[in-house]
């Protein structure tokens, strides 16, 4: 068992006084087989020597639980998330009082009768207590007819949502497996939720390894004003599959600041959020995006919870939850009590978006010749609210039920 080179940058390594802004973490690199118990016994032996050296948190390769050696072996092996596996890692947890990313385990489908299997990473504090959940979304397809066939899809189910970045004493941790990687809408709609740190789990096949492994994740690192973690597996597993490892830790101006060297082994570095903002603030690329270009990345789940609260206000009036059909962190759409007002949306909106860059909006109803004079739009709102009321008394408006009925029909497109 070797220990891997351990780099640092001068500015890095200067201070790690503010145990608030910096972090040690460190990245195991793997040679997993068959043999789940010989793989937890070296995972184990790995996580205790970042600890030695002062992590707080510690990353785990992709399979980290084992890699078998037929698709009948790895479907026999696969456990439920409270199964042995995870619980020695919880225990684990507890003992070296450390957090623990597990970048991928081998879970078992969610009802008894699946043929298939998830890629999932777990993140555990110090605790034992789980923190975050992930199941990769991404499926490593790879048939080459008369060559080779290495197709996930074959027997993993695609998870169907990414887990919000998970606070720990590193920083935002935003959760990725391997393949991920190759897809940045994902990485920045994580960055846009707040993520510090970008970590991609892998068992990168050695081919792809040498051509593209550290290039993607300097971009990710780069593009994103990220950390990057990626613990690997490494060496030759079976007769079939081999890993091209190089484990590593990249900092947020695409510094390459850890690396593992060949073989199991274990590198540490120090994350510095100082750094992360000081880099974001001299060059804010985030506010230098054009979403009104080419859209914003907007990553299923993101949306705070429509339910969050009972209720809305709009001027005077409450809204209930139930009538709200789409939420973002700044604004919420609902069903109208007397939807009779045409409006060109479209239109409304792309000139809302060029204009609100540099003023600020507000929207009333109007058309051409309506009003003699401007100002009297609000003696016809008064008015408009006060005869609501009388038709609310007089039932002529629709019921909260058929309000409730409609969003929820709504809601279905705005998942």
């Amino acid at each position: 068992m070797q220990l891997s080179k351990f780099l640092l940058t001068t500015k890095m390594a200067s201070s790690m006084m503010n145990v608030n802004k910096r972090c040690v973490i460190g990245v195991c690199q793997m040679i997993c087989t068959s043999d789940k118990d010989s793989n937890f016994h070296s995972a184990e032996t790995l996580i205790k020597q970042c600890k030695t050296l002062g992590a707080q948190m510690v990353f785990m390769p992709e399979a980290c639980d084992y890699i078998a050696e037929s698709q009948k072996q790895s479907m026999a092996f696969a456990e439920p998330i409270n199964g042995t596996t995870i619980s020695k890692y919880k225990q684990l947890a507890r003992n070296l009082s450390v957090w623990i990313s597990i970048g991928g385990f081998h879970q078992k489908g969610l009802d008894s009768v699946s043929q298939k299997l998830y890629n999932t990473h777990v993140i555990l504090d110090s605790e034992g207590e789980v923190r975050g959940v992930y199941c990769k979304s991404h499926m490593f397809d790879l048939d080459i007819p008369g060559k080779i066939r290495l197709c996930e899809s074959d027997y993993t189910i695609t998870g169907d949502r990414i887990c919000p970045p998970v606070d720990t004493p590193a920083g935002r941790v935003g959760m990725g497996i391997c393949y991920d990687m190759r897809f940045p809408e994902m990485s920045v709609g994580l960055r846009h939720m707040g993520a510090d740190i970008l970590t991609f789990p892998s068992a990168f096949t050695v081919p792809t390894g040498m051509a593209h492994w550290h290039v993607l994740l300097r971009n990710r690192a780069i593009e994103n004003q990220c950390y990057v973690v990626a613990a690997a597996q490494t060496g030759k597993h079976n007769e079939k599959r081999s890993s091209y490892g190089h484990s590593l830790i990249v900092d947020p101006w695409g510094v390459v600041i850890a690396e593992c060297s060949e073989g199991e082994g274990v590198c540490v570095a120090e994350v510095d959020l100082q750094l992360l903002t000081r880099v974001r603030t001299q060059m804010p690329i985030l506010n230098h995006r054009r979403p009104d270009l080419y859209g914003s990345v907007m990553l299923k789940g993101s949306a705070p919870s429509i339910d969050s609260i009972p209720e809305y206000e709009f001027g005077q009036y409450k809204i209930g939850s139930r009538q709200v059909f789409h939420r973002t962190a700044l604004s919420y759409a609902f069903v109208n009590i007397k939807p009779v007002v045409p409006a060109e949306v479209s239109d409304l909106f792309n000139t809302t978006k060029v204009v609100s860059k540099h003023v600020h909006v507000h929207i009333l109803p109007r058309k051409a010749g309506d009003f003699a004079q401007n100002d009297q739009v609000y003696d016809q709102l008064q008015k408009h609210d006060q005869n609501l009321e009388e038709e609310r008394r007089a039932g002529r408006l629709r019921s909260e039920h058929q309000m409730n009925e409609e969003a929820a029909q709504l809601r279905k497109y705005f998942i």
